[in-house]
């Protein structure tokens, strides 16, 4: 088993003490995107729609990172700290993952990271 620490400068920086992904083998763990910009390190402007819309591009850029694609994610976890914001979210992940989405738990919590509403993290195959 090889285990391998995901870094890309095209995602945000681990806001603590933890990696961007990590890939063991054939396998990606990549950790929860926030909206944050990777340029500035901020929360995009706008609402959930949004700020999802950036989270996706954040996991975009990890997964590419360690050799995956969106098109290889096979589980998902979505963080919202309002369930009024699941429709949504709904419409813009929906776009990421096309026909054949991947098995996916939306649970909501009390905060996220800098302030965010949604956060998204994924396993995925590569």
């Amino acid at each position: 088993m090889t285990r391998t620490k995901v870094a890309t400068t095209s995602a945000p920086a681990a806001l603590g003490p933890y990696s961007q992904a990590i890939a063991i083998d054939s396998m990606v763990f990549a950790s929860g995107q926030i909206g944050l910009d990777p340029a500035t390190g901020q929360l995009v402007d706008g609402d959930v729609q949004a700020q999802t819309h950036q989270a996706l591009r954040n996991l975009t850029a990890v997964l590419e990172a360690a050799g995956s694609s969106l098109a290889n994610v096979v589980k998902t976890t979505v963080f919202l700290t309002s369930m009024g914001d699941f429709a949504a979210m709904n419409e813009i992940y929906a776009t990421y993952f096309g026909d054949e989405p991947p098995a996916r738990s939306t649970v909501a919590v009390a905060e996220l990271p800098k302030g965010a509403r949604v956060e998204i993290e994924a396993i995925a195959t590569r």
